[in-house]
């Protein structure tokens, strides 16, 4: 499968896309069997551009592999959702990944420096660049015994990233890709736990990517033909998070649109259709008209059937009623007990409309 053109590779240079070129992509292919298990096989690309390369792969191990894909551009992005079986478009720092869940990450990250404002101290870190983000944001989505490809510049290998790469993977190679336009190395590995490394084992590593990194030493080129490929295993937990946390406006457009919400079924839902109130069961009782005059229930304009209209407005306010209470006992002793009790004035301002009245425009008081 062709990659693009390469003029139209150059312009997505231009935008900060760096694709990987047709020949590594061929010789990586070699390097990678699947097991000898009957479960699936799931790859990841957390920087797929058009997907080609991870539904390569995918194609390469056969029907149990399933090619996961998440990429930023909006382009590109809709040419991968052809082709991978799940894709997000989305920024991958605003996506959540389940942990262990893959057994290949394919890594061919955005080249460049963070912005100082977002970086971390480079105290333990050193230069802080986007390659070494996305390693950090990726890594642990991998499983144990999974392969990871990264693909980055040699210059970016410095000590922390050598450190990083040497404590986590064993079985490590390091090539140079097939084209020289990026200066792109190929890091190849097993992630394993550290406890299981060997010190004698992680310095090796460690110097030789270090070495690489700091141009003393130049990676040999990648071989057509392997004779001891890497063994992609089958994921042993289920991937229960693979999703985009902020929505994107395009799609939630849509999906708004397609559902269209509670809209169809407003005035069923909401009843707002006009309703007779019901007169209640019984005359009501002092009390009963101070929460209606509390709850405003009683205001509004009202017409008697003689044809006098009034604006009216309850309100209720509350007193203190005095009680006083005297009891004596055997003795003669007198004792007076006051018990105050709270009681509700329910009162009704109106405003009489009628026309032709001799009360009209003037404020009554009902009671």
């Amino acid at each position: 499968m062709s990659l693009m053109f390469p003029r139209l590779a150059r312009n997505f240079v231009r935008n900060g896309y760096f694709p990987t070129d047709e020949v590594t992509l061929e010789h990586l292919l070699g390097a990678l069997d699947p097991d000898d298990g009957n479960g699936p096989i799931r790859l990841l690309d957390p920087c797929a551009g058009e997907g080609v390369a991870v539904t390569e792969f995918a194609c390469h191990l056969g029907e149990r592999a399933q090619a996961y894909a998440v990429e930023f551009d909006a382009e590109r992005a809709a040419h991968c959702a052809t082709l991978v079986d799940v894709s997000l478009h989305a920024d991958l720092m605003d996506t959540v990944i389940s942990q262990q869940s893959f057994s290949l990450l394919f890594l061919n990250p955005p080249y460049g420096d963070q912005v100082k404002d977002d970086a971390p101290s480079e105290e333990k870190s050193g230069r802080q660049r986007l390659e070494k983000l996305f390693y950090q944001r990726t890594v642990d989505t991998l499983m144990y015994d999974g392969i990871l490809i990264l693909i980055v510049p040699f210059y970016t290998l410095d000590k922390a990233f050598c450190g990083w790469l040497a404590n986590s993977f064993t079985d490590v190679q390091l090539f140079s890709a097939a084209t020289e336009q990026f200066k792109q190395v190929v890091f190849m590995g097993r992630r394993v736990r550290r406890h299981q490394q060997k010190m004698a084992a992680v310095q090796s590593v460690f110097q030789t990517l270090f070495a690489v990194g700091k141009g003393d030493e130049k990676a040999v080129s990648l071989p057509e033909c392997w004779s001891a490929p890497y063994r992609i295993p089958s994921v042993r937990q289920e991937l229960k998070h693979f999703y985009r946390v902020t929505p994107d406006p395009v799609q939630l457009a849509e999906d708004i649109q397609q559902i269209q919400g509670l809209w169809p079924s407003f005035t069923t839902l909401l009843s707002i259709a006009p309703q007779v109130p019901r007169p209640p069961a019984r005359r009501l009782s002092r009390w009963h008209l101070a929460l209606a005059l509390a709850a405003g229930a009683v205001s509004g304009v009202i017409t008697s059937p003689s044809g006098r209209t009034l604006v009216v407005r309850g309100t209720t306010w509350k007193v203190k009623q005095r009680k006083t209470d005297f009891t004596e006992d055997d003795e003669g002793n007198i004792t007076e007990v006051i018990t105050m009790t709270d009681r509700f004035v329910p009162a009704i301002s109106a405003w009489d409309m009628t026309p032709d009245a001799k009360t009209y425009g003037e404020l009554l008081s009902i009671r």
